[in-house]
């Protein structure tokens, strides 16, 4: 069995012991009342017993704020997946984390427990670096404090992550990766059709974000399309992946990978967000180990011209994309514009929900596994 593990970013386990000195006791009930994020859903949060108001914010940290006014972000995806409104004097709970959106903000963990910003609608709290020119400005949030638990410890995203699985025995499921060229590409819209054609098939199909910010659209977008089970990062212990290494990230992968066989998936479709030149995408796709552990690939591109491109970045390192999907595949224009200059498939959401089309996918995938190995 192979034994994977994320690395927790509180290495340093004494100094992660809060100061008495900062600690301000507070009833768990206090917590559990203020609007939680989905990306602290996963932390028993019942074992609060004080919030730290001075040190320096960790990858993952979870922490008490309040909303000082209200950005981009008017709502808050909670642990039951409904946006909740945010008005000034909210108190949230929320992970600190990373971002990168290039339709949205560029942001970091801070290096204090000033005022801070959420940066996604999922629940991350960061410093914005820089924003796109037709975004608002952020959200701002006053932290109270750090969540600590009876023994001072803080409590990070890292406690809700999954036990790793034991790899399969066989070959397990199929395995479909969905990238794309960019933020906002078609990738999830690509995947989740493509879950219901799987369901119509007749297969057990499984769904893995892999890379991203957490929120959770993506998984029930999947889960609403078809798919039987549904994981991503988060369920690993991260509040978001850039700037993650990317043997942590392989990890993921084949964590996900493992834990939807063992849910009994007969194929899993993996999204890799943002597109193919953000840094952890591109590492992931170069990776040997996800080269190796993948089947079949879907391209989501915007239009013809970004089309073409991302076919030569993917066969530049090694990948053929089976067809192209996305926006472009959305436009009778583009795609004939596409398909006129470039002789290949390009896939539409009928197309990727069709069961027979599916059925046929996976067979050929399956047969294409046999002789290579």
């Amino acid at each position: 069995m192979r034994q994977a593990s994320i690395t927790d970013p509180r290495s340093d386990i004494t100094a992660d012991l809060a100061s008495p000195a900062h600690l301000v006791e507070i009833h768990p009930d206090d917590v559990t009342a203020s609007l939680v994020a989905y990306t602290a859903s996963r932390v028993d949060l019942t074992r609060t017993r004080a919030v730290l108001t001075e040190g320096v914010p960790r990858f993952g940290d979870l922490v008490l704020a309040s909303v000082t006014s209200v950005g981009h972000h008017a709502r808050l995806e909670n642990v039951h997946g409904r946006k909740a409104p945010l008005v000034e004097g909210t108190r949230v709970v929320v992970a600190y984390g990373r971002r990168y959106a290039p339709d949205q903000f560029e942001a970091v963990v801070p290096e204090d427990l000033g005022p801070c910003q959420l940066v996604a609608a999922g629940g991350v709290a960061g410093r914005v670096l820089s924003r796109h020119a037709r975004v608002r400005g952020a959200t701002e949030l006053e932290p109270v404090g750090l969540l600590v638990d009876p023994s001072g410890r803080r409590l990070n995203t890292t406690d809700g992550a999954w036990s790793p699985p034991a790899a399969p025995a066989g070959p397990g499921p199929v395995v479909v990766l969905v990238a794309g060229a960019s933020m906002n590409s078609g990738k999830t819209t690509t995947g989740a059709m493509l879950c219901a054609g799987m369901r119509a098939a007749g297969l057990r199909v499984g769904a893995a974000k892999v890379t991203g910010t957490g929120a959770g659209n993506d998984l029930w977008a999947f889960r609403d399309s078809g798919a039987h089970h549904a994981v991503d990062f988060t369920h690993a212990g991260y509040p978001s992946t850039w700037q993650v290494p990317v043997e942590q990230l392989v990890e993921v992968f084949l964590q996900s990978l493992d834990h939807l066989a063992a849910a009994g998936c007969d194929v899993v479709v993996v999204e890799i967000a943002d597109g193919l030149y953000q840094p952890e995408t591109a590492a992931l796709l170069r990776h040997p180990v996800v080269q190796a552990r993948h089947d079949g690939l879907l391209f989501a591109a915007t239009d013809p011209l970004c089309a073409t491109a991302g076919l030569g970045w993917l066969r530049d390192n090694g990948l053929e994309a089976l067809a192209v999907t996305g926006l472009l595949s959305a436009s009778v224009l583009g795609t004939r514009e596409f398909t006129t200059a470039v002789d290949h498939p390009v896939w539409d959401s009928a197309v990727l929900s069709d069961g027979g089309h599916a059925g046929q996918l996976h067979a050929t995938l399956l047969e294409r596994r046999k002789v290579t190995t």
